[in-house]
């Protein structure tokens, strides 16, 4: 029986920075950015990437919503934020804070900043009062784009998330984003082909109305449960060579 190929670990936030960890506020300027930015992705993805869109139909008029997605290189948020009618919240590691230029920029439009591999519970607290609100989340359960190209073993951020708020989740796959797929293209002078398919809204199986998960099940197997149905509905939506861990 051949054994199974070792990967990296997961990534492990070394800065621990959690005053800057909040739900981004709603003003008039940061509605104004997010707009301005939502209409330059769509500028500069269809500039640089020939993207494909299947199932949009399936977008929820409103939130609250919790929007799941694959990661698989650097192109993926810009494609899929482009695509989408509206620009969302979306939680953000922390390490892209320091980024010259491009971290402030990102703190203007304003994400969840997020230490990554650490218990963040104010991160997890900020996304629950943005669900509260109505507010569209989006989150890579992966925690990181993915070494292999195809889907690694998912974290329980989304589905715990899932779990407190009661909120429905909508999958969104994405392939083609590989980062030496887009950056040789683009050394071509081509635009790399990439496609975004949004699938079905569904809710996590196991719930409590009060927002606790199962005691028969235990906490930790119940946010397995979940993140397995998570990461399948992503599989589901995924030519086979990306479904990876969850083929």
């Amino acid at each position: 029986m051949q054994d199974k190929p070792s990967f990296p670990p997961k990534p492990v936030s070394e800065s621990w920075r959690p005053e800057l960890v909040r739900l981004p506020q709603m003003t008039f300027a940061r509605r104004a950015f997010r707009a301005f930015s939502h209409g330059f992705l769509k500028l500069i993805t269809k500039i640089g990437l020939n993207v494909s869109a299947e199932g949009m139909e399936n977008l929820p008029q409103k939130g609250p919503l919790l929007i799941v997605i694959n990661h698989i290189g650097d192109a993926d948020v810009p494609a899929i934020i482009s695509a989408l009618p509206l620009p969302p919240d979306a939680l953000g590691k922390i390490e892209l804070y320091d980024l010259p230029i491009l971290g402030k920029l990102i703190d203007w439009y304003g994400v969840i900043w997020l230490h990554r591999g650490r218990a963040d519970i104010r991160a997890l607290r900020a996304a629950l009062d943005g669900l509260v609100e109505g507010r569209v989340i989006v989150i890579a359960p992966e925690g990181r784009y993915s070494v292999t190209g195809a889907l690694e073993e998912g974290s329980g951020g989304a589905a715990f998330l899932a779990y407190k708020s009661g909120a429905p989740i909508l999958p969104i796959a994405i392939s083609g984003t590989e980062n030496e797929n887009v950056y040789g293209n683009m050394k071509r002078m081509r635009r790399a082909r990439v496609h975004v398919k949004v699938g079905k809204v569904f809710r996590l199986e196991e719930q409590a109305g009060s927002g606790v998960l199962s005691e028969s099940k235990g906490r930790q197997e119940a946010a397995a449960q979940g993140t397995r149905q998570i990461m399948a509905a992503l599989a589901n939506l995924l030519p086979e060579k990306y479904r990876g861990e969850y083929s």
